[in-house]
């Protein structure tokens, strides 16, 4: 597997998983009582545990993304 082949596989991967924390983060500030409902329906958990779950798993996916697709993508980028 060649460098370049490399770079465009973990650009997919940051743009496709970048777009997906993005869409998270929206759903989240924008329609935060349909998240809520829409979640409580199938996990029954007190407002205040969601939230705080919600916001600890959002910043673990955010750490993942970072480490594992931006950091490889602009370190190809760099010595291509």
């Amino acid at each position: 597997m060649d460098i370049q082949t490399l770079t465009a596989f973990f650009m997919w991967c940051t743009i496709l998983n970048g777009a997906l924390l993005t869409l998270w983060v929206a759903m989240f500030m924008l329609a935060p009582d349909f998240v809520y409902r829409t979640q409580s329906r199938w996990f029954p958990v007190p407002r205040e545990t969601f939230d705080l779950t919600f916001y600890a798993f959002l910043g673990l996916f955010k750490i993942i993304f970072l480490v594992f697709n931006v950091t490889p993508y602009v370190a190809l980028l760099i010595v291509g």
